[in-house]
């Protein structure tokens, strides 16, 4: 997760400059510059992988709750999966946004995890910073679905979609292209302090994740995890009630952060390929197609929790 970090962080101030500078998001850019071929290709392959990743998170704050307290995974599922698309359909963005800075505190149960778990320091560290690095399939695979899940698409988009939308809805400003270059400064500094913070702690968190499973679930053999739920009650026989416990939380939480920005990047990208009226912070009748393409992109991964498919091997 260090080595990644400075990768994570340029692509996504570039993504954020984008949106800033052109007031357009990177679909919309496609459009301007790109042939339609291109465009289409890459927003159909957004819309899988955000598609896969509502579903794999949909299925993971399901079986989290159905591990606390009981009761029928599925229901809560279609639960999560209404509660998210209505809160971004109803909820104007500039309260919403303040909802999902103050969810993204829930991440800390990871964090929270480590420290009731028996962590060997000197051999975690040393690990860390000169881990063993291994060419066979197996850790190639694992490799590719690190880079995969943190240097993401949808995370661009959404970056350069979130860009236009606080400059028009919160800011009320012109796309620097069209202003001068000293009014350039601010917003730049901004968004590279904002970026840089942001993707700092999202490597801690998944530092904290990494290392919680590894001194637990894989010091004890436990290698076959196939979804989170099965991570969750893995852990609770090896680092106790109390670590179980933080960890479900924590999945419950980062699902309902990330949910409406998988289903937000999807109906930015889409939205702004057929030049459709985008944005959060209008009303249903101003963006039906937008808030639609959300909507269906939410319906198609949570039905995939009622497959034999695995979403979190699709995925990896």
């Amino acid at each position: 997760m260090f080595f990644i970090y400075p990768f994570m962080a340029a692509i996504q101030e570039i993504s954020g400059r984008l949106g800033r500078i052109t007031g357009r998001g990177i679909a919309g850019n496609i459009h301007r510059f790109y042939p339609r071929w291109a465009l289409y290709s890459i927003v159909s392959l957004l819309l899988i992988a955000n598609i896969i990743n509502i579903g794999a998170d949909i299925g993971a704050m399901g079986a989290a709750v159905n591990l606390l307290i009981g009761g029928p995974v599925l229901v809560y599922c279609v639960t999560f999966a209404v509660i998210s698309v209505l809160l971004e359909v109803f909820i104007p963005y500039k309260t919403y946004s303040v909802v999902l800075k103050w969810l993204t505190l829930s991440l800390f149960a990871y964090v929270g995890t480590v420290f009731v778990t028996h962590i060997p320091w000197t051999e975690a560290l040393h690990g860390t910073f000169l881990p063993t690095l291994l060419f066979d399939r197996e850790s190639m695979a694992a490799l590719i679905a690190i880079l995969g899940t943190t240097i993401s698409p949808y995370l661009f988009f959404w970056q350069s979609g979130e860009e236009v939308e606080q400059m028009d809805a919160i800011l009320k400003e012109k796309p620097l292209r069209e202003g001068s270059h000293h009014a350039s400064e601010k917003p730049m500094q901004r968004i590279a302090i904002d970026t840089y913070l942001g993707m700092a702690f999202s490597n801690l968190i998944a530092y904290f994740i990494i290392l919680t499973v590894a001194v637990t679930l894989h010091a004890h053999g436990k290698n076959d995890i196939d979804s989170a739920a099965q991570a969750v009650e893995a852990l609770r026989p090896i680092a106790g009630p109390f670590a179980s416990l933080l960890f479900s939380l924590g999945i419950v939480g980062t699902g309902l952060l990330a949910l409406p920005v998988l289903g937000g990047s999807a109906a930015y990208a889409v939205g702004e390929a057929f030049r459709w009226p985008v944005g959060l912070e209008r009303k249903l009748k101003e963006a039906k197609a937008f808030y639609g393409v959300l909507a269906v992109a939410t319906l198609i991964g949570l039905m995939i929790n009622f497959t034999k498919l695995d979403p979190i091997k699709a995925l990896v």
